[in-house]
């Protein structure tokens, strides 16, 4: 059902936050750093990743399917329905139907967003004008190569992506998904 995105087999650079410490809870929600996401999303991220390779860049992808379970670790560090959806409602995230990404420079450095990945803050919404003028470009760039891509934006996160009506999937947990992201292999 899902498909696993790696960089050998889509050409992106996979930093998965939450299979870390460095996300906004401060600790690992991940046991493996697996990277999925369904067929629809899958295509619209190969899209997107030709797309970019046009304009000389790459994108680093820091999430992608998040099982319920993780949703609901997220949730209880920070019930913020603004940055974190309700795990009971469910998000495109827990359907695979959602990719948090950035852009890489040829050389591999990240282009500046102005804020950092996972910034829960209003600095982090789309269209904000207090931050540098080059981040505002790069984030239209990532806009631009995402919509043309076929994705959806989350106007609060610039790292979100979403395809559109991802509500017409059921969210998934680790085992239904069969990802064992949650749990180690």
């Amino acid at each position: 059902m899902l498909v696993e995105i790696t960089p050998e087999s889509h050409g992106v650079e996979i930093d998965l936050a939450y299979a870390t410490p460095e996300n906004f809870t401060g600790k690992p929600i991940y046991v493996r750093a697996a990277c999925f996401l369904l067929p629809e999303a899958e295509a619209a991220l190969r899209r997107a990743v030709a797309i970019a390779a046009g304009l000389d860049l790459r994108l680093r992808v820091y999430d992608a399917f998040r099982p319920v379970e993780a949703q609901w670790a997220l949730w209880n560090h920070t019930p913020d329905p603004n940055y974190v959806a309700d795990p009971r409602k469910g998000g495109p995230h827990t359907r695979g139907a959602a990719v948090d990404l950035t852009l890489l420079r040829p050389d591999g450095s990240v282009l500046d967003m102005g804020t950092g990945f996972d910034d829960l803050r209003p600095q982090s919404h789309h269209g904000v004008t207090d931050i540098p003028a080059e981040a505002q470009r790069n984030r239209l760039i990532l806009l631009g190569i995402m919509t043309a891509a076929g994705w959806d934006f989350y106007r609060n996160e610039w790292w979100h992506y979403q395809l559109f009506d991802s509500r017409r999937f059921a969210s998934l947990t680790d085992v239904e998904a069969g990802t064992n992201i949650m749990t180690p292999a």
